[in-house]
């Protein structure tokens, strides 16, 4: 090998090195943007996130239902499922059996897009079909939500329960428990596709 092919050699060696170590510095000082579909989007109270303005033109389903933001963080099923999971087994009121659901801790997601809570902290929590639901910050925490990506280890199908299912383990709650099955998942909108953190 000659002086001028080390030289090349030597500098693209160098260039490589270069490009491994400023990839993970700009990913630590930016929020990652979603690489496939959005399942959930989250506005409010967060972080910086990683998508602009609500765009009433493109983001038809959200501006039906009257949500608006100026930022937001955007999550794929893989960002969500790259996330600790946690199995829950509720007895679930469409079928009157236990089923395993399976999803990150709806306070991890939160803590993901940096959202700031306090005990006054709401969040709206979107479904598809239209219908929204408050549910304060620390009953989430408290009763352990996840936000389910899998019914009995598959994932949720758009047009059943899913994608996304904002639910906890209503069968270990005593108070809620307590209830007729059809009045425990009352705060549980599932085609959970939007969350608002409003701060107090």
């Amino acid at each position: 090998m000659d002086k001028r092919e080390l030289l090349r050699c030597a500098l693209s060696g160098a260039a490589a090195i270069a490009g491994a170590t400023a990839t993970p510095a700009r990913a630590q000082n930016s929020p990652k943007t979603a690489s496939g579909p959005v399942l959930l989007t989250i506005s409010g109270a967060i972080g910086a996130g990683n998508r602009g303005a609500l765009d009433p033109a493109l983001d038809q389903l959200m501006a039906r239902h009257q949500i608006s933001f100026i930022k937001a963080h955007a999550f794929d099923f893989r960002a969500l499922t790259g996330l600790p999971a946690v199995t829950i087994k509720p007895t679930l009121e469409y079928d009157q059996r236990q089923h395993a659901l399976t999803g990150p801790l709806l306070a991890d997601v939160l803590k993901e897009c940096g959202a700031r809570t306090t005990e006054q902290t709401m969040l709206l929590v979107h479904a598809v079909d239209g219908r929204a639901v408050q549910v304060p910050a620390a009953e989430a925490t408290r009763r352990r939500f996840i936000l389910a990506t899998h019914l009995d280890g598959n994932p949720m199908a758009l047009g059943g329960l899913g994608p996304l299912w904002t639910v906890f383990d209503a069968d270990r709650q005593p108070d809620v428990a307590a209830k007729p099955l059809a009045e425990r998942f009352g705060r549980c909108p599932w085609g959970t596709y939007h969350i608002e953190v409003r701060p107090a």
